[in-house]
């Protein structure tokens, strides 16, 4: 029997808050077991160094709750105002870029104690260029906090260029986390089914904020042509 509109409606939306709700979980367990892992004296891990907690999968999981602020069906913050969730939206955010370079100087000052090279794998690459990238987005974000500056923009087109080149940083924050768990260390502390599943979780926040970006921006901009 085919299913009528309102329940695909109905249907879609469940399977919206159950992936919002999936992401949330990602985003508050997946930094806390990878915290556990790089326990003391691990050689790659920054325990190393007088930091408490990897900074990677904070970078990238504070991003997470940072674009979820805005989903309309799992937002933690969902009943407050607009004003509040962009409020709370740039804390995140700051914080996450904070804990970028945190972790950048981090892993910087392991390497050199060590003797090792910086910067010489695909995802210290993609690690550094996503800081980068963070850094820029931040500032372009300065923008809709002073629309005046670009007047030739006006404030809708600031918000989807915003909200689009977000996900740009956003999926090379979890490609770089992707790949550093493609390291040695990950992979020999982390075996079998608990790999496979580490992997899935920036892939599952990735399809979530990129169904959430597309349906707020892309999808409505389409149909306005």
């Amino acid at each position: 029997m085919a299913l009528t509109a309102e329940t695909e409606s109905r249907l879609y939306r469940s399977l919206r808050v159950a992936a919002g709700a999936a992401a949330h979980l990602v985003a508050l367990g997946f930094p806390a077991a990878v915290a556990v892992l790089a326990r003391p004296g691990s050689s790659e891990g920054v325990w190393p160094v007088p930091i408490p907690l990897p900074s990677a999968p904070q970078f990238s999981f504070l991003m997470t709750e940072a674009l979820l602020i805005f989903s309309p069906e799992t937002s933690l913050l969902r009943s407050f105002s607009r004003k509040v969730r962009v409020r709370a939206h740039w804390a995140l955010q700051l914080l996450a870029l904070l804990c970028a370079f945190l972790g950048l100087g981090i892993i910087t000052y392991n390497k050199h104690l060590n003797g090792k090279g910086h910067f010489v794998t695909w995802h210290g690459l993609t690690g550094l260029l996503a800081v980068l990238y963070a850094g820029g987005q931040c500032a372009g974000g300065v923008l809709l906090l002073y629309p005046k500056l670009m007047k030739n923009w006006t404030l809708a087109k600031l918000k989807l260029y915003h909200a689009t080149s977000g996900l740009v940083g956003y999926l090379l924050g979890c490609a770089s986390l992707m790949l550093g768990m493609c390291s040695l260390w990950f992979t020999t502390t982390v075996t079998g089914a608990s790999w496979y599943l580490a992997m899935l979780c920036p892939l599952v926040t990735s399809l979530v904020i990129m169904n959430q970006v597309s349906n707020a921006y892309l999808y409505r901009k389409r149909s306005q042509h």
